[in-house]
């Protein structure tokens, strides 16, 4: 059990170490919006989100309502269900229903990932040595740039800002180049935006995501159709 525990650490040092200096930027977010390095830390804390994190801020910062954040979220992280739900086909026996809830808290895409390559049954120690080194390394990252974002310049600040951006250009550049339909659908968002940022500037920033994600997914689902073979059907 305790070399489960040791081994999932050891697997969790590198994204640890990316989640320190994609947070760092969070933390430079969240101070330039106006929150404490206690509010951002205790968001990094209770919410292993990036992107839901990022649009959180937002909506904190122009006032939005409860309701639009919880929509938000809800699109945004949808995907963490899925995931869970696959991760769940993986799971070893002694996996009870309160250690699973407690592996629940830590699944973010890069955690997945981990986790799903793993050889044999995901055991429990292990996902909890993954999920507590890459918490520590994204809840650090977020504190140091949060105290930052009080210190530093507002030039500095500004520059040091695009890492968690940068980011999320990288998550989607490779899936862009590769399917086309992947990339219509991001140009799609992207040309909403444009238009719900210069065009209907009445709509607040997290309705616009909301919006912008509905229509461009729904587009794409459209122009681009899932198709199946015969033989997938009869599997």
């Amino acid at each position: 059990m305790k070399s489960d525990f040791l081994k999932g650490t050891a697997d969790g040092i590198p994204i640890a170490l990316g989640y320190l200096s994609v947070s760092f930027g969070f933390g430079i977010m969240a101070a330039g919006a106006g929150l404490s390095v206690f509010e951002a830390f205790m968001i990094s804390l209770t919410n292993l989100t990036s992107a839901g994190q990022a649009q959180g801020v937002s909506i904190i910062a122009s006032g939005g309502t409860l309701f639009e954040m919880a929509v938000v979220q809800f699109i945004i992280n949808i995907r963490y269900a899925l995931m869970a739900i696959s991760l769940s086909q993986k799971l070893d026996e002694s996996f009870t229903l309160p250690k699973r809830l407690l592996g629940a808290y830590g699944i973010t895409d890069e955690i997945f990932a981990v986790c799903s390559a793993s050889k044999g049954s995901l055991k429990p120690k292990y996902m909890y040595g993954v999920i507590l080194v890459s918490t520590v390394g994204w809840v650090l990252g977020t504190f140091l740039g949060a105290a930052a974002g009080e210190i530093l310049p507002s030039s500095v600040t500004a520059a040091l800002g695009i890492v968690l951006y940068g980011m999320f250009i990288a998550i989607i550049i490779p899936p862009s180049r590769k399917e086309k339909s992947v990339l219509f659908v991001v140009l799609t968002a992207a040309a909403l935006s444009c238009i719900c940022k210069y065009f209907i500037p009445t709509i607040s920033g997290g309705f616009a995501v909301i919006l912008c994600a509905l229509i461009s997914s729904l587009m794409g689902a459209i122009f681009f159709p899932k198709k199946y073979d015969k033989e997938d059907e009869n599997k």
